[in-house]
């Protein structure tokens, strides 16, 4: 073989082992795509009825109807699942553990809740009646709601009482003794905590939100005194996971 032609031959087998092996390093193999499992909410039941015990703060003194947490609460289910949420609130301005039990037994409502919320107190404090009351009526008032809520007491979500001592008007009312007003909150709110991890009942807290009401204006209603509807909807998102709990089967 002539020299010149020997090195033609050289160049053209170099120039395909380099092709070859460009090939080899720029093809990959692209990993399959795993598609993530869509994640559900555990499903409830298709109609849902859920009873609000309480007073003004469930009520909603000083916002508009759907802005109390209830509503909200009935709202976020709905948007949530595909179930019919039905929602019967017994509650008014200004009751103490005693009245709502005199409501409770005149209205006589069934005993067919899926879901039963209870918010009381306040009005015990601001009355200044004895907290013995309080300790007396509180647990039936649990045992009602039980009751109601099918005689199951998974059913059922206790709210801790909001402290207006955090609000322009209970500012006003107390002035520096505005402590007073919260260490009794404490003290009613201590109480139904631990009687509701006692028995075994859903407790949620939701006075620290009301607690930023002077940092916060916009969390007071326009009365000075009671939760704002962006409150409520605090509420109802720190209330919602043992809300979802109480009504999966």
């Amino acid at each position: 073989m002539k020299p010149h032609f020997k090195q033609i031959v050289i160049i053209i087998l170099s120039v395909f082992l380099l092709s070859c092996s460009s090939d080899e390093t720029t093809t990959t193999t692209s990993p399959p795509v795993v598609t993530p499992p869509k994640t559900t909410e555990p499903p409830i039941a298709s109609k849902v009825n859920y009873l609000a015990l309480g007073d003004s703060y469930t009520i909603g003194q000083s916002v508009c109807a759907t802005c109390r947490f209830p509503e909200q609460l009935k709202a976020s289910l709905n948007a949530m699942y595909s179930s019919s949420i039905s929602l019967k609130i017994i509650a008014t301005t200004g009751w103490t553990t005693s009245n709502l039990i005199s409501a409770i037994d005149s209205q006589n409502p069934e005993s067919n809740y899926d879901l039963v919320t209870l918010l009381i107190g306040v009005n015990n404090q601001f009355q200044h009646r004895s907290f013995s009351i309080y300790e007396k009526e509180f647990p039936e008032l649990v045992n009602k709601a039980i009751m109601l809520a099918k005689g199951d007491r998974k059913n059922v979500v206790v709210i801790s009482i909001p402290d207006y001592a955090y609000t322009p008007y209970g500012q006003a009312l107390a002035g520096n003794q505005s402590g007073t007003i919260s260490t009794e909150i404490n003290q009613y709110n201590a109480f139904a905590e631990k009687y509701c991890n006692t028995n075994q009942i859903a407790f949620v807290s939701i006075t620290e939100i009301t607690r930023e009401g002077l940092n916060n204006p916009i969390l007071v209603a326009s009365d000075g005194l009671h939760p704002s509807e962006a409150a409520y909807r605090m509420f109802v998102d720190k209330m919602m996971p043992k809300v979802k709990i109480a009504l999966q089967d």
